[in-house]
């Protein structure tokens, strides 16, 4: 192993945190977010900085985390035969659902070259009812048309399966601030927080889900501290985070 390499893994190394990604077992996680000035202002979860983020070792997030975990306790996916569409699929993530046997794995992107279909959640190309389970990470916060891609997640979900819809949430805001009349990416990351960002979910996301006709849980991830890491947190969550499982 080359020396460097060595050296930066000696920095990190430790026994307080580990990472459920890779495995590997850490004194912290890195910092990592956007330092926009309204991801603190309305307290939007998932978006903004954070101090224990980001796995040194693999670079998976805590958001990434959250999901992995949400997949494995919450969903039956890693027991009983599950056909998944992942929308924008993190690295880490992706390298373990495709290589879980009960998992027939289908990564899509509008944009990136490494996936397996190129697909617009807005037009999913696959018929009603075709996906057991459905992952989509902090992707919509980044589509125009965002009403018509839940719209296309539920019809493509079969009855009986479950979607892990994220999004950054403020807590500060009632309702989703969107305004079409910002196009640039400079307006875009004053708004938004982000160039290519064109909302801010508030806490009716859970009622924009349910108006294309999901059912949503939205679950805390403390209710289950002992899959999540314990009390003591030792995967690095953000107990802030909810997760957003909907249902047909």
């Amino acid at each position: 192993m080359d020396t460097s390499i060595r050296v930066r893994e000696a920095a990190v190394l430790g026994v307080r945190y580990q990472c459920p990604l890779c495995g590997s077992s850490l004194r912290r996680f890195q910092p990592f977010g956007g330092t926009a000035g309204v991801f603190a202002s309305l307290q939007v979860v998932g978006g903004g900085y954070r101090p224990n983020a980001r796995c040194p070792i693999c670079c998976g997030l805590d958001r990434e985390r959250l999901v992995y975990l949400s997949v494995l306790h919450v969903t039956d996916a890693f027991k009983t035969h599950t056909r998944v569409l992942h929308v924008a699929p993190e690295r880490q993530l992706s390298e373990i659902l495709k290589n879980q046997q009960t998992i027939e794995y289908l990564t899509a992107d509008l944009h990136s070259t490494q996936v397996m279909v190129k697909m617009d959640i807005a037009s999913i190309q696959f018929p009603d009812g075709h996906f057991d389970g459905i992952i989509c990470n902090h992707v919509l916060e980044h589509v125009v048309d965002d009403r018509r891609a839940m719209a296309e997640l539920y019809r493509v979900l079969r009855p009986t399966g479950w979607a892990i819809l994220q999004v950054p949430i403020s807590l500060a805001l009632n309702h989703t601030y969107e305004d079409f009349s910002i196009t640039t990416p400079a307006e875009r990351e004053v708004a938004f927080g982000q160039h290519d960002h064109v909302r801010i979910y508030a806490r009716d996301y859970k009622d924009r889900l349910e108006d294309v006709g999901f059912k949503v849980n939205v679950f805390r991830w403390t209710t289950l501290v002992h899959d999540f890491g314990g009390p003591e947190n030792r995967f690095g969550l953000d107990a802030r985070e909810a997760v957003y499982l909907a249902t047909k």
